[in-house]
């Protein structure tokens, strides 16, 4: 089944103004004009960002709709999929947003618009654990691209958290996946198979 709804997560401190977001949108609008396409800005409290997604997509064809979430957004990428069953596609996906961004509780700027803050506040690392999925009922419909570069997160403990799912492991990298375009977006895309 070829994808007709795609939605993109981006990280944390990110926004749809990510580089990958941004070459996601253009791919689909020059080449698969027929794909929904949605990035919203998500909200720094999870359990509103979960909302969010939830509200956003209560419409969508379940067996249609296709999810990319990188770093944090990779987490509600993957509970997402969980949810619907859908197919998704996880860049260097966070596997314990709650324990890795305890660190974070306070006050921070967004990168992508240093000008904007908001405050990462401590009733929200609760809300990632609630949100946290276990095994994942469809592994084969997700795909994980995985630098071993990556400079946040564990590439082992990423490779470890989908058994079963599609693994693209690469050497080198980083946690932005600088390469995405050249080296990457190819094999997104045709793992979604936008109509």
């Amino acid at each position: 089944m070829s994808t007709t709804h795609l939605l993109y997560l981006h990280g944390f401190r990110s926004s749809p103004q990510s580089a990958k977001a941004r070459l996601m949108a253009a791919r689909m609008a020059a080449r698969h004009p027929a794909v929904h396409w949605w990035c919203p800005q998500l909200p720094p409290s999870p359990r509103a960002a979960a909302e969010l997604i939830a509200q956003g997509t209560a419409g969508w064809p379940s067996d249609s709709m296709a999810v990319v979430g990188s770093s944090l957004g990779g987490f509600y990428a993957t509970w997402l999929a969980a949810r619907t069953g859908c197919r998704a596609v996880l860049v260097n996906p966070a596997v314990d947003p709650a324990r890795d961004l305890e660190k974070y509780i306070g006050e921070q700027t967004a990168w992508h618009d240093p000008e904007a803050h908001f405050f990462f506040r401590p009733e929200y690392i609760d809300e990632l654990r609630a949100l946290q999925v276990g095994a994942l009922p469809h592994p084969e419909r997700l795909m994980a691209v995985i630098a071993k570069g990556d400079e946040v997160l564990d590439w082992g403990e990423m490779t470890a958290r989908y058994p079963g799912s599609l693994l693209r492991v690469v050497e080198g990298g980083d946690h932005a996946l600088s390469d995405f375009e050249t080296a990457h977006l190819d094999a997104v895309i045709a793992f979604l198979q936008p109509a």
